[in-house]
């Protein structure tokens, strides 16, 4: 008698327990699509001119603002940037303060050494190759010290040049959560997301997922009984079960 076949087990794509939360289950992908249509619109209601929390006043500041909010909260980098960019708030400016100077503006904010040393790297190259402007192109931007992927996706989103979409621990978690993504990677989640989200929702997806992860879908206690599309949500229960245990 020949012994059964083994059956091929499928693989469920990994998931950062600590992002998504240990009881929300793994779902499949993609995602109905009148469901997230009704996620978006229910969000633009909510927010329906979503932007940054960064303060900045050009796209410079912008820039080294984005930069510096690595590993760091926006309120922490407001309160430094408050001081710098009332004195300097262009390359030349920037430059003129030096990495020396720079430091005591920044010295609050989590590796500001390195940041300081990218700041001014950063405005060396913004003012010799290309004149004192930032270049608004993903090559051009990424290729200055200290801009990633992630950072030129928020600056290229937030000054309406490419509805990208920056893919940051807040992002990851409530796209996990809601079902619109369930890759292992920022970069593979980015990837899901442009080919779910409608055209139509995508210029301000970016911020109504990062606001709606940093005030309602949090991390420990996410807050399901005030959030404006939990009926949506398909990890409802295993996060009010998290909220109740936080």
């Amino acid at each position: 008698m020949r012994p059964p076949k083994a059956r091929a087990r499928s693989v469920a794509p990994e998931r950062p327990a600590v992002l998504t939360g240990p009881m929300v289950p793994v779902l499949r992908w993609p995602p109905d699509e009148d469901r997230v249509e009704a996620i978006f619109a229910r969000l633009s209601g909510v927010m329906p001119d979503p932007k940054t929390e960064l303060n900045y006043t050009n796209p410079f500041t912008f820039v080294v603002a984005v930069a510096l909010s690595a590993q760091a909260t926006d309120v922490a980098v407001n309160k430094a940037t408050a001081k710098l960019f009332a004195v300097a708030d262009t390359p030349e400016k920037m430059l003129a303060l030096g990495e020396a100077g720079l430091i005591p503006f920044i010295a609050s904010i989590g590796l500001y050494r390195n940041k300081a040393r990218n700041v001014i790297a950063l405005s060396r190259i913004v003012l010799e190759q290309h004149g004192g402007e930032v270049p608004l192109t993903r090559e051009a931007l990424q290729a200055l010290p200290g801009v990633g992927r992630k950072t030129a996706s928020v600056v290229l989103n937030e000054l309406g040049v490419e509805p990208a979409i920056a893919v940051d621990t807040h992002v990851f978690r409530v796209s996990h959560r809601l079902g619109l993504a369930n890759a292992a990677t920022p970069d593979k989640v980015e990837a899901q997301l442009h080919e779910v989200v409608p055209e139509a929702w995508l210029p301000k997806a970016h911020h109504w997922l990062i606001l709606h992860g940093r005030y309602v879908c949090t991390a420990r206690r996410p807050k399901c009984s005030a959030c404006a599309i939990a009926d949506l949500c398909p990890s409802r229960a295993g996060l009010q079960a998290l909220g109740e245990a936080a």
